[in-house]
């Protein structure tokens, strides 16, 4: 597709130190000034002062001018404002009043991690050592960044947005609620979900493996148990395995690993999901926070409040 990655978040908050204390723990390079790089992705992060944690900007990589061309146009047919030039173009989504940004921009290209040994059943991979898991020692660091979940006042609204405006492909719905929504090969990079007002559920950071997933989120809990949300699990739908965290802000983040990747499109048919059953596969049970975060009453009373 022309689309090949979700390249850039900017987040907003009100407490931009605290927050960027977090993400430098978390294991994003801090680059001065709210900036944070990944190990693969570069720059992918920037943290700024808002009245109230929301989405700011997203930006995604396309591959040439003629897609910036492209999808002016599929937004002006949906008679979404555009603002552009030559390399980029920028629109907002009401739905979840996030500014999109579409622009050309490399792809990125990463280096596989060695193959992980798996003892199994009849079968000795890791014979007299132990697994490279337990001997780590080095920080985890996510590698690239992998989505984001967005809540939206008109769901339907932001669904077409991403779609036939931007270039998005559907792989996969929530009855109802939410679509699981790919500009890369990752199943999602982005998922839109109905909600009582537009918010920044969770981003999603990729690592290695399930090791790095159970590694970060146990480093990052050392002294801040009141940063656990919801993990060690594996998710349903994309199938990834993962553990979500909570900012200083209020904004989940996730580690991820082994999600599923759609490189044909032929090959893979979207399904619709029921509930919660396209939340896990396996783990502990879903949290009444993940679902309705604790904040969310007093986020809506801010932003009826603000207007």
């Amino acid at each position: 597709m022309p689309l090949h990655r979700l390249s850039h978040i900017t987040m907003g908050v009100p407490d931009v130190a605290a927050t960027s204390a977090y993400y430098a723990d978390f294991g994003l390079t801090d680059l001065g000034d709210g900036r944070f790089a990944t190990v693969d992705g570069g720059e992918q992060l920037k943290i700024v002062q808002a009245p109230r944690r929301r989405l700011e900007e997203l930006v995604v990589g396309a591959d040439s001018p003629d897609d910036i061309d492209r999808i002016s146009a599929a937004l002006r047919r949906l008679e979404v404002p555009v603002v552009r030039d030559a390399h980029r173009l920028r629109a907002v989504d009401p739905g979840t009043e996030v500014t999109v940004t579409v622009e050309v921009d490399p792809r990125i290209t990463q280096t596989a991690p060695a193959p992980v040994p798996y003892n199994a059943p009849g079968r000795a991979e890791r014979p007299n050592v132990r697994a490279p898991g337990v001997l780590r020692e080095d920080s985890v660091r996510p590698r690239r960044l992998g989505h984001v979940v967005l809540g939206s006042t008109d769901q339907e609204a932001s669904q077409r947005f991403f779609s036939e405006g931007i270039g998005f492909k559907v792989s996969d719905l929530v009855e109802g609620s939410a679509a699981f929504m790919r500009c890369s090969t990752d199943h999602h990079n982005v998922l839109v979900q109905r909600a009582p007002l537009a918010f920044l559920h969770h981003s999603s950071w990729q690592v290695d493996d399930v090791d790095e997933v159970g590694r970060g989120a146990t480093r990052m809990l050392q002294g801040h148990p009141e940063r656990h949300v919801w993990g060690l699990g594996r998710h349903q739908v994309g199938s990834n395995f993962f553990w979500y965290l909570r900012d200083p802000a209020g904004n989940f983040s996730e580690y991820y690993s082994d999600m599923d990747c759609i490189v044909d499109d032929q090959l893979w048919t979207p399904e619709v999901w029921e509930g919660a059953r396209a939340l896990y596969n396996w783990g502990p049970p879903v949290p009444p926070s993940f679902l309705r975060p604790d904040d969310l009453a007093a986020l809506m009373t801010g932003a009826h409040d603000a207007s």
